[in-house]
């Protein structure tokens, strides 16, 4: 499937999807690949670090380039199609920096949720070479396990940092910045998996899988109060604790439903 490719550039997030195609497309194209990551307020530095050390280990071809999304007002009011403006602009970056086919990491999972990305994708030619080839994401993780790329196989879902905020509220530099730290903390202290720091109207939500407080119940009353003392620290409030549900912070209700 990639071979019918003269020359392809892959956009990496840092999550599994990605990487993975990352990985194969490196394998099949070798120089005739680029790969491209976006720095954003919205990446998480854990992804960005981890996309920077792959190539460096595996002399993989990366170009960083500023995602640009922060420069649109549409993208900062956070409607319910936020991520068709994130994507655009993504997209548009990519086209400054590459003038052949793109590709996405998207997989065939990502057909049966609501993407609005997904739209921006197909309005710049985006390919989706993992969808073309008919795979999932639990063949993705297949697939970076014969890569051999270790942990990446088990990452847990990694969405932007914007997703953690609820539909409707503006985003800001300073409300990722502060979820992202308390989301490192608590994955220091509790170890991967679903947990959320989520800004919504009524104060900050922290929402942690059953399993990982089932996991870590000796600590759990701790990590909560610590939690607690980041959140006031911060000069803001603590709405509740509850079970991580996915994509909470969406709310469908909102007014804007434009896909464009």
């Amino acid at each position: 499937m990639l071979s019918r490719y003269p020359r392809l550039a892959v956009a990496v997030s840092g999550g599994v999807d990605s990487m993975t195609l990352a990985s194969v497309a490196y394998a099949v194209l070798g120089d005739k690949l680029l790969l491209v990551h976006a720095r954003s307020p919205a990446v998480p530095s854990d992804a960005s670090e981890r996309v920077e050390g792959y190539a460096r280990r595996l002399g993989w071809p990366l170009k960083l380039v500023d995602a640009g999304e922060f420069a649109d007002q549409r993208y900062l009011g956070n409607p319910v199609n936020r991520c068709y403006y994130c994507k655009s602009n993504l997209y548009a970056r990519l086209r400054d920096v590459w003038d052949g086919p793109i590709a996405s990491g998207a997989n065939l999972d990502d057909l049966g949720d609501y993407r609005p990305g997904l739209v921006a994708a197909h309005e710049k030619s985006v390919v989706h070479p993992l969808i073309e080839a008919s795979i999932d994401k639990r063949t993705v993780r297949a697939l970076a396990r014969h890569q051999q790329l270790g942990s990446v196989a088990s990452l847990p879902a990694q969405p932007c940092l914007s997703s953690r905020v609820e539909t409707g509220l503006a985003i800001s530099v300073d409300d990722l910045v502060f979820l992202h730290r308390v989301e490192r903390y608590m994955t220091d202290v509790l170890g991967p998996g679903d947990l959320r720091c989520r800004v919504t109207a009524a104060g900050i939500r922290i929402e942690v899988a059953d399993a990982i407080k089932r996991a870590n119940v000796d600590r759990w009353s701790a990590v909560c109060r610590e939690v607690e003392n980041m959140i006031a620290a911060d000069g803001r409030e603590l709405a509740e604790f509850s079970v991580y549900r996915r994509g909470s912070a969406f709310l469908h209700e909102s007014e804007d439903t434009r896909d464009g």
